[in-house]
């Protein structure tokens, strides 16, 4: 069974956080295709029918431009850190209607002992952070079901990071979940060590995670009212 990356997917992004000049990645460009780019657009391809038989609003789509793979260059117009690229490579496995609507994502992430794979919504506007709250207090039997099952929580850790210091107002305390209700992002992940990410089962890994990320997915594509 074939494997999508190589220690040399490794070697490329540890050597672009080390020379993270234009230049080296310009001499370097060929191994950024064949050991980061290219495998990742076949693993997504590959996934696209398991993610299919999920959902048939979700694409993970190969495309280059236009497509799941994020850009590995960085935007540094507004930004302290002027460096030009990521040190890493990722993908959005997005729903159909990203365009329109705020809409929760499965997400892929390749990086030298940071990889990782999660679900969610990552930096949603205020305005959706308040329709998700409010969706959690009006179904939380839902929301225990997605993300506080016991097999999910030995699997996939809630991200945690940049949490309300108190819950908003106009909810009760004694609500089961008032701490969820502190979160600005909604999102669990699960992180793989190198060896998967270039080992032969990755694409079989992934479709249990895509599978079993997917009630999160969907109670957030519940909460703004879009077809899973």
């Amino acid at each position: 069974m074939p494997s999508y990356f190589s220690d040399k997917s490794f070697k490329f992004l540890r050597g672009l956080a080390r020379h993270n000049e234009r230049a080296w990645f310009h001499a370097h460009k060929a191994e950024f295709e064949a050991h980061v780019r290219a495998p990742f657009q076949r693993l997504l391809g590959d996934l696209q029918p398991a993610l299919a038989a999920i959902s048939p609003h979700y694409r993970a789509d190969p495309r280059p431009v236009g497509g799941s793979l994020f850009r590995i260059q960085r935007d540094t117009r507004y930004a302290h850190d002027k460096t030009p690229y990521k040190g890493w490579q990722g993908a959005r496995l997005f729903h159909e209607r990203r365009r329109e609507v705020a809409a929760p994502s499965f997400y892929l992430h390749l990086e030298p002992g940071a990889s990782f794979v999660g679900a969610g919504l990552w930096h949603p506007e205020t305005h959706t952070q308040r329709r998700v709250r409010q969706f959690i207090f009006d179904n939380p039997g839902s929301w225990q079901a997605a993300v506080y099952a016991p097999a999910f929580r030995r699997r996939y850790v809630l991200g945690s990071d940049d949490m309300r210091v108190r819950p908003p107002r106009g909810f009760p305390a004694d609500f089961a979940f008032i701490d969820d209700l502190r979160r600005r992002n909604f999102n669990a992940f699960r992180t793989l060590a190198d060896a998967d990410m270039t080992g032969p089962r990755l694409r079989q890994q992934l479709e249990r995670d895509l599978r079993a990320l997917a009630p999160l997915v969907d109670y957030l594509c519940a909460a703004q009212d879009l077809a899973f």
